[in-house]
């Protein structure tokens, strides 16, 4: 049966001569493989841009329940992205975001809270004129809360001296002993980002060295809660561009 639905692009390798494989995670059947043909001919160049990293893609294609590959008749940009493709900043976060999700969701499935938290974070990020650097520390966090491991910040009795027990996900006001934890006053900037939107990211006052030390903290509490979660290759560009 034709379906059409929106979906975002995470991740496409080569396949065939002329066509490619894409991982999009779409709106109405979670993450799907689309096989497209022909994309990689001379008159197709300008397809391209619908495979970028987080590109918000509108696709008419054939659904096959539990087949490997979907089969796409058409495919087009649903948001075109203003700032991302032409900020090298900017661009680079979102191939990291991309590696993320690629690394997250497994899903082939509806999740309308999901997606629709994506759709709308990506589109924040293009229109962002400045204050963005901290936008993957965001996303980490608020991501962390649809993957089901978002930590435990309620019934904290003081935020002085804080602790966070990353496999345990909590908040604790005493040096953990048997497991990795972030010790004060970094633990404290994590809880202050766990409760910073991407509309009050611009209140962040965190500097280079700071942000380097919160991106690894996040990523070891990912690594913890996700499995198959380990080689990420697009941190150290990340590191780079934004520091």
């Amino acid at each position: 049966m034709l379906y059409t639905t929106k979906g975002i692009v995470i991740h496409h390798f080569k396949y065939a001569e002329k066509s490619v494989i894409a991982k999009i995670y779409t709106e109405k059947f979670g993450l799907q493989s689309f096989v497209l043909n022909g994309v990689r001919n001379a008159k197709s160049k300008n397809k391209a841009v619908y495979l970028q990293p987080l590109s918000l893609v509108e696709i008419n294609f054939f659904y096959k329940e539990k087949k490997g590959l979907q089969s796409v008749k058409d495919i087009r940009l649903a948001v075109p992205y203003t700032s991302i493709p032409f900020n090298i900043n900017k661009s680079t976060i979102t191939f990291f975001i991309a590696e993320i999700l690629y690394k997250s969701i497994k899903e082939e499935e509806s999740n309308s809270k999901l997606f629709e938290f994506l759709y709308h974070a990506f589109q924040f990020l293009d229109l962002q004129d400045s204050n963005y650097s901290n936008f993957h520390l965001i996303f980490l966090a608020q991501f962390s809360k649809h993957l089901g491991f978002f930590p435990q910040t309620n019934n904290l009795n003081s935020t002085t001296n804080l602790y966070f027990a990353l496999q345990d996900g909590c908040f604790v006001n005493h040096q953990p002993l048997h497991q990795p934890h972030i010790s004060p006053p970094i633990s404290s900037l994590f809880l202050t980002i766990l409760e910073t939107s991407f509309d009050t990211s611009s209140d962040l006052k965190i500097d280079a060295k700071q942000r380097k030390l919160l991106l690894v903290y996040f990523l070891d509490y990912y690594n913890l809660h996700l499995s198959n979660f380990d080689n990420l290759k697009t941190v150290a560009i990340l590191e780079e561009i934004l520091n």
